[in-house]
């Protein structure tokens, strides 16, 4: 329930908590604040100064909220799955270096 909850209000913190793919966080966040502002910026008359809400720009603000919170209730359940830790995804191949890897940064250390 603390999840779902999580996931729900705030996006990218639930991402950041629940989730192993760290780089979705921050795309999640932009749909969220912009989501936040569009409500917020609707709601005083949005961009034609109506002298009440805009519906269109508050509805706007809502999508984009939904998109932040699905996009991070799918992140959050691929990293249910442990992919990442199990290394059985192509992209955490890519992204993971493998245990036998050298440090690149030590490689320098020893030339000089």
């Amino acid at each position: 329930m603390k999840r779902a909850l999580l996931t729900f209000l705030t996006p990218p913190f639930a991402v950041c908590r629940y989730g192993c793919a760290g780089c979705c966080a921050a795309p999640i966040a932009v749909f969220w604040l912009t989501g936040i502002v569009a409500i917020g910026y609707g709601v005083v008359g949005g961009p034609t100064n109506l002298m009440g809400p805009s519906w269109n720009t508050v509805l706007l603000g809502l999508g984009l909220w939904g998109i932040a919170a699905v996009w991070a209730a799918v992140t959050i359940r691929a990293a249910a799955d442990k992919s990442c830790e199990r290394r059985s995804s192509d992209l955490c191949h890519k992204i993971l270096p493998a245990d036998d890897e050298q440090d690149p940064f030590e490689e320098v250390r020893k030339a000089r």
